[in-house]
């Protein structure tokens, strides 16, 4: 059986925050299937966690992890820059979830996200490591921080075009003061994962 006309809804324990959509889990369940992408793997049952997702090098990256949350039922918060967030698009995007980043001034970002797992009785973050979709040697470390600081695992969601794709899992603690070496661990987790563009990452 396609993997996307499994009940996806079951791939999501209890505890995982999520929406109760079904006109949307219908949508992104066929534009998924029609465009040839299936969902594998599972999240872990848990009220809170962090989701990175990679390789991002692509505009359509956005769209298609939209309909991958809407499959699911998954509801999730993820940052944005403020630029984008903006009239309509903008309230769409904050009724999906999106936290509007101002990057060109100094805000603590990191002290404001941990404060929102504290506060909050559910809440996956999901989040590009890049911060761009351009190449980039070292991803940054905010994630890693984000998680530590809020007593939280990292979930990893490889975005593969290679074999259209998209793998949920697996999942890494962040307990460790040193962040390098778990990011290494974590980012070896994606080898052989294709990007649309695979020249914009290694």
């Amino acid at each position: 059986m396609n993997a996307m006309f499994t009940p996806l809804a079951s791939a999501l324990g209890p505890l995982v925050p999520q929406t109760g959509n079904t006109l949307l889990h219908l949508v992104g369940r066929g534009v998924l299937a029609a465009l040839g992408w299936r969902l594998a793997g599972q999240f872990p049952n848990r009220a809170k966690f962090v989701v990175v997702v990679a390789p991002h090098t692509s505009n359509w990256d956005f769209p298609i992890l939209l309909m991958a949350k809407w499959a699911l039922k998954l509801d999730p918060s993820w940052m944005g820059k403020d630029a984008i967030f903006f009239g309509p698009l903008g309230w769409f995007l904050r009724r999906i979830g999106g936290i509007p980043v101002e990057r060109s001034a100094t805000h603590n970002v990191v002290d404001g996200l941990v404060q929102a797992f504290g506060e909050r009785p559910q809440m996956v973050l999901a989040l590009a490591p890049e911060g761009t979709r351009q190449y980039v040697a070292d991803w940054k470390s905010g994630f890693w921080h984000i998680a530590r600081r809020a007593g939280v695992p990292i979930v990893c969601v490889a975005l593969d075009y290679g074999r259209k794709t998209i793998r949920l899992g697996p999942e890494f603690p962040a307990e460790s003061d040193n962040s390098a070496a778990g990011i290494a661990d974590i980012r070896a987790s994606y080898a052989g994962v294709l990007g649309r563009h695979p020249a914009l990452h290694d």
